[in-house]
């Protein structure tokens, strides 16, 4: 179909609200959004692809500052379902690039309320990528399900889903994100990880035993983040390459990751290979990473695709 979607990514949007200075001191915060999964597809977005967001908004004085972000950023949102709970909530404070200090406030929030009947078979089997995570499975037992019944809607139509288990033991445990991670492993075609976070919570100790375990079970393109190695290992189809982080010199890591999810899974639908793909990717993540403010940094295709090009 003409207006496929490139991508379609399910999860959570907070409200940002973050300062340079101490939590305790500040007395102006700045007002924006983040969330992990929103974080790629914008990241995306901005570098060209078309994509679409799925999840559940609140009824709170927040909704339509939120609407109208993504709405300017080019999302698709007319899978987004409405519901009378508040939207969720962090606070985020960077005095310094060594110090950081994060607060949540996401237990019982409109994202929670996420359930298989909010998402339409039609839709998801329209998009070329099925993007998800595990900080979206977190919020609950019926958004839990929503990434799984989206994974088989995709799978079953031949279509590609991209998982990132983004574990945090501040968000739960890892025998629950573990349990979930295994929901969903055999529907994965592109896995990203995490090798300080990831690979401990399913019990994996090097990169070459991931790699290993993870092409056994199927997943045709595994990409592990290493900042003791200062890039990414990919393997796709059993051939693996390093790519070097693009810089390192930075500011604020938050969501940098995630702009590399969203960079990669724009040059791949755009038919790069995994190596190609994971190099315009951390440009995309060193550029986010030189600025401040998690999604607000993220960079856009002119100056993405200068880069990559050598001009």
């Amino acid at each position: 179909m003409e207006d496929r979607l490139d991508i379609i990514a399910i999860g959570e949007s907070l409200v940002e609200l973050s300062t340079d200075e101490c939590l305790e001191t500040a007395e102006c915060l700045r007002k924006y959004y983040g969330g992990d999964v929103l974080a790629a597809a914008v990241a995306a977005r901005r570098l060209g692809s078309k994509v679409g967001f799925v999840t559940k908004l609140g009824n709170d004085a927040f909704k339509n500052f939120l609407i109208s972000g993504w709405s300017e950023e080019g999302l698709d949102i007319s899978n987004v379902t409405f519901s009378e709970e508040r939207n969720g909530l962090y606070l985020i404070a960077r005095p310094s690039y060594m110090e950081k200090q994060v607060a949540y406030y996401r237990k019982k929030t409109a994202p929670a309320k996420l359930s298989v009947e909010d998402v339409s078979e039609d839709y998801l089997s329209s998009a070329k990528v099925i993007y998800s995570s595990g900080i979206t499975q977190s919020l609950s037992i019926s958004a839990r399900e929503v990434v799984k019944k989206s994974f088989e809607i995709s799978h079953k139509f031949g279509n590609i889903n991209a998982y990132d288990p983004n574990f945090t033991d501040n968000i739960w445990s890892k025998e629950d994100a573990k349990e979930c991670f295994s929901e969903v492993l055999t529907m994965t075609d592109i896995l990203f990880m995490s090798a300080r976070h990831d690979m401990p919570m399913v019990g994996l100790s090097s990169v070459d035993s991931a790699m290993k375990y993870f092409t056994d079970c199927g997943v045709g393109t595994i990409i592990i983040k290493s900042a003791e190695d200062k890039g990414y290992f990919v393997c796709h189809n059993g051939t693996t390459d390093f790519v070097n982080f693009y810089t390192n010199e930075v500011s604020d890591t938050t969501c940098s990751g995630d702009a590399f999810n969203g960079g990669f899974l724009h040059a791949y639908t755009l038919g790069m290979n995994a190596f190609d793909s994971a190099r315009l990717a951390s440009i995309t993540a060193g550029l986010q990473a030189k600025g401040v403010g998690a999604i607000k940094s993220i960079p856009y295709k002119e100056q993405v695709y200068s880069i990559f090009k050598g001009e």
